[in-house]
């Protein structure tokens, strides 16, 4: 409600305009489906009962569907948008004990990290 201003048009997301044309759009869409494939063929007579009834399922649900979701609407805090979080550049950065931070197969390092126990990189049993 915040958003209204006197002698202005709302936006779209405040408007009821938006939602019943997206409910309208699948009601029409149910309407047409439910009246071919319930009719069962062409040899019979189309079920304009069936298809209003679930043109009009459609529009409800949709509606209150989209209700619910434009008044769970909230913009972000302004302050989420300066630049203050974690990980804001994936560029790579440099660690204490030296190498880019990221372990083995990182960019820079490029042999694998070497055992010290003699035995040549073959597992002992």
């Amino acid at each position: 409600m915040a958003d209204q201003h006197q002698g202005k048009p709302r936006k779209l997301r405040t408007s009821v305009k938006g939602p019943l044309m997206f409910s309208a759009f699948w009601a029409v869409v149910a309407f047409v489906a439910v009246l071919i494939f319930a009719s069962g063929g062409s040899a019979r007579a189309p079920r304009f009962d069936l298809a209003f009834t679930a043109a009009g399922i459609a529009f409800i649900v949709t509606l209150v569907i989209a209700a619910m979701l434009s008044m769970s609407y909230k913009e972000n805090a302004e302050h989420l948008g300066k630049g203050s979080g974690v990980n804001l550049s994936s560029a790579p950065k440099a660690s204490p004990h030296g190498g880019s931070g990221h372990g083995f197969g990182a960019p820079g390092s490029q042999t694998p990290p070497s055992s010290d126990d003699g035995t040549g990189g073959t597992p002992q049993r």
